[in-house]
């Protein structure tokens, strides 16, 4: 066994100091050498260093801007070491394990079924620790960067927070609260020692048939956009500004929820103008957040795959959106071009040239290093094609101070499903339920009730955390810790014993109060969870459904699912409807709605088919949905009958504009504005206008706007126009210059 080098700091150290790294004995250097010698590969010679010191080259220099640090390093590395640096693999593909720093691979991965034994965070952090200090034994002692899809959460760890899937998140139509979602997910990434999220999925899901429709914040740019405040959550606002800082990734660009039959990793067939304006605008705002990396799509624009259009990666990306991260490809996307499985040179050669700065190759890594080699050698991939790509990976290695601080910090080792953390996705849960139907105000139930829970995602934790949880499908049953939505409701009720609970509906009679249906998908991800034929319940669910209506108990369905789902025909049997899309592990947070403790605020993210074949129907298409995009309900707010009415007097029509700031940066900031019905009436539309003072608006969702002589003037969408007396919705914005205290006027319609 080749002796690793001394221990080096976590990331909770501070700064390396001389002496910290001590020099690695002759003996490593000569056995590295001959494990080089038989693999064809070349070394670079050693730093020379001073004994003892261990900040001798300027590269090692915390001290020095990042910009020189590479620079230097740069320099210093042979071919070998920059492919190797544009390299990622799987964990479960390095046998044995030395490879790691035989072939100078510079990042790996777990993919979404890799995983450790025991499955907690202590062996995830002692298994990221271990391949770092393999990485770390290199001549020239570059860190590894580990990357793992905490899409929602870090799910692939047994007893993480499992937050809402992003279609949830997207109801909460709140950034603020999705940015600290975003922090309390890199917390937990970073107990377990990984640099590096695959997230945020920033797609604008056009057509729910997509199997990955529930990885997208909304089928209108102006949600994603707003949701890239994850992307500081995750990073800081500045990367490597604090023990936690995780790597974001803005993916897949670009265009793939926009695919002709919501196909995955189809063919999206639009105009330049078109993907400009509904799939780039979220890409635009990550790379203003400074987002670390991009992933691209498996799917193609008009024919060409992502991974091999340098117009879309290096022209309109890196050049006019001035991308400075790197581009990461998808799993084996780039083995793809060809259409047939096993790399080739060309293959490589055009994703590379295209853009493509490091490759996810994941398994066959030696195969892929000779044919990379070859097409530098040869000329086909420039040198200075290469060094680019290094140049911004090296840079955000540096950022991250993966240099001085390159093992896990075991002070965020125990965040991982922490308190804390799961009272925030609590919090998350209730603020994306979305009250769709509420006849005769059934909920909120009373506490005392008698109620009667079926359904087959009622008890059932991997249902409702859904796909990329524990694996990369997902799976039904008790996958991790969490509670159930049955949990939450028997907590939540005065007497616990007046809850029953039956699957299938069986034994349901007419003394109930109320019955809770918790029905909708099964777990899935990509690929499998493609809908191309009927979208609606299955038949399990439909045959519990008819039992409960059988015993004429009024009927409450809780619909846990990844996107709308076909139910007109089932909605008339039904008292109310509450889609709880898939909320994670905390299914305390659907009880807090279904029982009034939280009134409902979550607003559809997508327009809700009346069939299936209206799909692909988006807000504005013309086409008439079963409930708007935007639409939802909340409490209190619809008024008694009125059985013998009065002449009423023309009701007043009013409205105010409140402005809040929710975030703010240097150089820029975020804000939200409430616009509320101050009348005695209803209003069909309103506009907001106030002086911006200087500021630039970048961004603006759930409403339309223009700007003329310095005054902002803000407009409702078709969906938020409508509100009752004393009904409130809002808009959001991202600016760059300083917020100031703007009086906004509003003028109802």
């Amino acid at each position: 066994m080749t002796p690793h080098p001394p221990a080096p700091p976590s990331r909770s150290a501070g700064p390396a100091r001389p002496g910290r790294l001590a020099r690695r004995p002759a003996l490593v250097a000569a056995l590295c050498a001959a494990a080089l010698a038989v693999t064809g590969l070349t070394a670079a010679a050693p730093p020379e260093r001073d004994a003892g010191s261990a900040a001798a080259l300027p590269y090692q220099d915390p001290s020095l801007p990042v910009p020189q640090r590479v620079d230097d390093l740069l320099g210093r590395m042979t071919l070998d070491d920059k492919l190797g640096q544009m390299t990622q693999i799987e964990k479960d593909a390095l046998v044995p394990q030395s490879d790691l720093a035989t072939y100078r691979i510079g990042s790996v991965l777990s993919g979404g079924d890799s995983t450790v034994s025991p499955n907690n965070a202590q062996t995830w952090a002692d298994t990221y620790d271990s391949l770092q200090r393999t990485a770390l034994t290199t001549p020239l002692s570059i860190p590894m960067i580990y990357g793992i899809d905490a899409v929602h959460g870090h799910n692939a760890v047994r007893g993480a927070t499992i937050f809402p899937h992003n279609i949830g998140l997207g109801a909460t139509r709140d950034p603020a609260l999705v940015q600290r979602i975003g922090r309390a997910v890199a917390e937990e990434v970073a107990g377990t020692g990984i640099d590096w999220s695959f997230a945020p999925c920033l797609c604008v899901a056009r057509n729910d048939r997509w199997g990955r429709t529930y990885e997208s914040f909304g089928e209108t740019p102006e949600l994603p956009t707003a949701m890239t405040s994850f992307i500081t959550g995750l990073q800081g606002t500045t990367l490597g500004g604090d023990p936690a800082s995780v790597l974001a990734t803005a993916k897949h660009y670009l265009g793939d929820g926009g695919t002709t039959g919501g196909v995955d990793q189809g063919n999206t067939q639009l105009t330049e103008a078109e993907l400009r304006a509904i799939h780039l605008p979220p890409f635009k705002e990550a790379v203003k957040r400074g987002v670390g990396s991009v992933m691209l799509s498996y799917s193609s624009w008009n024919g060409v795959r992502s991974h091999a259009h340098k117009y879309l990666v290096t022209d309109v990306l890196k050049g006019e959106l001035g991308f400075t991260g790197f581009v990461v490809s998808d799993w084996a996307a780039v083995d793809q071009l060809d259409g047939q499985s096993g790399f080739t040179g060309a293959e490589i050669a055009t994703a590379v040239n295209a853009g493509v700065d490091m490759v996810m190759v994941p398994h066959d890594y030696k195969k892929f290093l000779s044919l990379l080699r070859g097409e530098v050698t040869a000329g086909r991939i420039p040198q200075a094609r290469i060094d680019d790509a290094n140049r911004r990976i090296l840079t955000k290695k540096f950022q991250l101070g993966l240099f001085e601080r390159p093992l896990t910090d075991r002070s965020y080792t125990s965040t991982v499903g922490s308190a804390a953390h799961r009272t925030l996705a609590r919090q998350a849960v209730r603020a994306s339920q979305t009250l769709l139907k509420n006849d005769g105000d059934i909920l909120p139930l009373p506490k005392t009730g008698k109620l009667f829970v079926a359904g087959k995602s009622a008890d059932d934790i991997g249902n409702q955390s859904g796909g990329w949880t524990l694996g990369w499908q997902g799976r039904s049953g008790p996958v991790t810790e969490g509670t159930t939505v049955l949990q939450g409701i028997r907590s939540a009720v005065t007497d616990p014993s007046r809850v029953t609970y039956d699957r299938y509906g069986n034994g349901i009679d007419g003394s109930y109060t109320a019955a809770v249906a918790v029905v909708g998908e099964t777990p899935y991800a990509e690929m499998r969870g493609d809908r191309p034929d009927g979208m609606g319940l299955d038949q399990e669910d439909l045959q519990t459904l008819a039992r409960l209506k059988a015993s004429g108990v009024p009927v409450v369905v809780v619909l846990v699912s990844g996107r709308p789902l076909d139910i007109a025909a089932q909605l008339p049997d039904w008292k109310a409807l509450l889609a709880a899309w898939l909320p994670g592990t905390e299914g305390g947070g659907v009880a807090d709605v279904l029982f009034g403790d939280h009134a409902p605020t979550g607003k559809l993210p997508m327009t809700w088919m009346r069939s299936a074949s209206q799909q692909p129907i988006n807000d504005g298409d013309g086409k008439s949905p079963l409930f708007p995009y935007g639409h939802g309900l909340t409490y209190g707010t619809n008024p008694d009958p009125d059985p013998e009415p009065d002449p009423d007097p023309t009701p007043a029509k009013a409205c105010t504009a409140t402005h809040k700031l929710v975030n703010s940066w240097p150089g820029g900031h975020q804000a939200e504005v409430t616009v509320k019905n101050t009348g005695t009436g209803p209003i069909t539309g309103w506009t907001v206008d106030w002086d911006l003072a200087g500021a630039t608006v970048s961004s603006l969702w759930n409403g339309t706007h223009t700007v003329a002589n310095g005054r902002i003037t803000v407009r409702n969408t078709g969906s938020n126009g409508t509100l009752a007396a004393g009904a409130t919705t809002s808009f959001g914005y991202t600016a760059s210059g300083t917020a100031g205290t703007p009086v906004p006027r509003c003028t109802p319609a």
